[in-house]
């Protein structure tokens, strides 16, 4: 992975623990205002193998609905 790569990963999990609307929004006026350099994004070779296993997965069964998620969550939290 490329510095870039580890930059906006680290970005993205600082964004994910935000939970103020009004900092966010000003947040993302900032990114929408960047000029973009390309609209393709590099993928690693990391990020095609997850993304084949998610496929996999998917043609396999192996997933579950957002609801039946969203269940889980409840119960898993009800027991905190």
């Amino acid at each position: 992975m490329n510095s870039v790569d580890i930059a906006r990963n680290r970005l993205i999990d600082k964004l994910l623990v935000i939970s103020n609307k009004s900092y966010l929004d000003a947040l993302y006026k900032i990114v929408e205002q960047s000029p973009v350099i390309s609209d393709k994004v590099q993928l690693s070779e990391s990020q095609r193998e997850m993304l084949q296993m998610s496929e996999d997965d998917y043609k396999a069964g192996r997933f579950i609905t957002h609801e039946q998620l969203e269940r889980e969550d409840t119960e898993w939290l009800g027991k905190l």
